[in-house]
């Protein structure tokens, strides 16, 4: 079986070319001429794939080399991209940039070359004119392996700005597909961590996508940008598949997160089939956090959860007083509790929910704000009292993959797995390991991090359960054992 949906990726130069705008743009225009999009992002982030669901109406997915291995890049891009007619690949950083110390690892070429697929390259071509073909010709001709299949010019000042850059690059051999005007200007914010989400901002990103689109549309050569798209290279072996992977039957279909309000909460419906685990018994339901403060999160974990009988629900503790009906575990990934302090410590019927399913020993994943949230308090602020540590907004950015092993046995991994993880925060955790801790890990410095207590794991360390899907199967089988204990 081979995938043979056509694709592009887009990548820059360096980062703030302007990747995101016409990314995001493309796959909106693309998809209101009827087209079936899939969106894509190298590389860890969690805020832009927002953006591109809300240009698709598909859930965005990471491609991650580091995270996931190189052996999962083509089988997650394939999962994704069942059924459509075209999927964007948004870059990360410059193109050649990967992982730090890892040569190509996990940069945006290096997904490309996985991917078969061709680079278009946006240049903010701002404060230059000839020298844009040097800078071209250096990325066409770095790696063979890499093929540059067109150009979008972006921040052109001017028709005469835009005459000498087309000038310059007649000669590069790499045809230009767009020119995206400098005066026009998409608002997408930024703050500590980059762009405000979509689910904190959802008209605003409404708006935005819609000029992104509209922008792309005016300066880009759609049907050529296609046809570069269909002749990417079929890719060889089957899809990823969540069932697969855990040896069990295909679970429910999971409804698709709204990317710009609160998580999707299906009623309960005692008449419905519980879901079962591979071993036949009944599955536990899991609930995943959502929402503007819990945005953060890979759709695999939440497939990989269903495909093992979990019966997964979503809730949001900006507006929900209580957890799920039933909830027998709980997974709180990322996002920005920082920012919603106040209204979090205000919920105090959920903190204390969420503690009393802790005290009782259910199992409980948290990964960076789902840490801040499980702490005594946040900048001052009571928040769930599960961890005995103190969390706060800190000036220093924390950034960059790690190697992980588990130091202690958890519903998540037994002690001596190893894992790889990423860390993206600004803030700080007091003490930041407990007497057990999650990870130990090896750079920048050797240090351990995160708590084991009772059926909690609760770390700074973003994972992605698709390179390690047992991760996914012991949590599960841990639930079902606190349901049986419980009940």
């Amino acid at each position: 079986m081979s995938s043979s949906v056509p694709r592009l990726v887009i990548a820059a130069p360096s980062s703030g070319s302007g990747k995101t705008t016409v990314a995001t743009g493309l796959m909106a225009a693309f998809a209101s001429r009827g087209l079936a999009v899939s969106p894509h992002k190298v590389g860890p982030d969690y805020i832009d794939p927002g953006y591109h669901a809300l240009a698709t109406g598909r859930v965005g997915r990471n491609l991650d080399a580091y995270l996931c291995g190189a052996e999962l890049v083509a089988p997650l891009f394939a999962h994704g991209a069942r059924g459509c007619d075209l999927a964007v690949v948004e870059g990360v950083m410059g193109l050649f940039d990967g992982a730090a110390g890892e040569g190509e690892l996990a940069s945006t070429a290096h997904v490309a070359k996985l991917l078969r697929a061709p680079v278009v390259l946006v240049v903010d071509a701002s404060s230059q004119s000839r020298s844009v073909a040097a800078l071209v010709h250096g990325f066409a001709s770095w790696d063979p392996e890499v093929r540059i299949g067109g150009v979008i010019l972006n921040k052109v000042g001017s028709d005469r700005h835009e005459g000498m850059l087309r000038e310059a690059l007649d000669a590069s051999g790499v045809p230009v597909l767009g020119v995206l005007r400098r005066a026009e200007q998409v608002g997408t914010p930024s703050r500590h961590l980059g762009l405000v989400p979509v689910a904190e901002r959802r008209v605003e990103a409404v708006a935005a996508v819609a000029a992104m689109a509209s922008q792309v549309r005016g300066g880009c050569d759609l049907d050529a940008l296609f046809a570069l798209a269909r002749g990417a290279g079929s890719l060889p072996g089957g899809a990823w598949d969540a069932a697969e992977v855990l040896g069990s039957s295909p679970p429910p279909p999971l409804p698709i997160p709204d990317p710009g309000g609160s998580a999707p909460r299906p009623p309960y419906r005692p008449e419905r089939p519980r879901p079962q685990t591979p071993d036949g018994l009944d599955g536990p339901r899991i609930a995943i956090a959502g929402g503007a403060a819990f945005s953060f999160s890979y759709a695999e974990h939440a497939e990989l959860l269903a495909a093992a009988g979990a019966d997964v629900v979503t809730f949001d503790p900006l507006r929900d007083e209580e957890l799920p009906e039933g909830t027998r575990g709980l997974v709180i990934g990322g996002g920005f509790p920082e920012v919603y302090g106040p209204e979090l410590s205000a919920n105090e019927p959920l903190r204390k929910a969420v503690a009393s399913l802790a005290e009782r020993g259910a199992p409980v994943a948290a990964e960076c704000a789902g840490l801040l949230y499980l702490s005594r308090e946040l900048d001052g602020r009571p928040m769930c009292g599960v961890i005995d540590a103190k969390a706060r907004m800190d000036e220093r950015l924390t950034l960059g993959y790690r190697d992980a092993v588990a130091v202690s046995d958890s519903v998540l991994a037994e002690a001596g797995s190893r894992m790889r993880g990423h860390e993206f925060h600004r803030t700080v955790v007091e003490p930041g390991a407990g007497v057990a801790p999650a990870w130990g890990l090896r750079a920048p410095v050797r240090r351990v991090e995160g708590f084991v207590q009772q059926g909690v794991h609760a770390s700074y360390l973003h994972t992605h359960w698709a390179s390690a899907p047992g991760v996914a199967r012991r949590f599960v089988e841990r639930c079902v054992g606190s349901w049986a204990t419980a009940g």
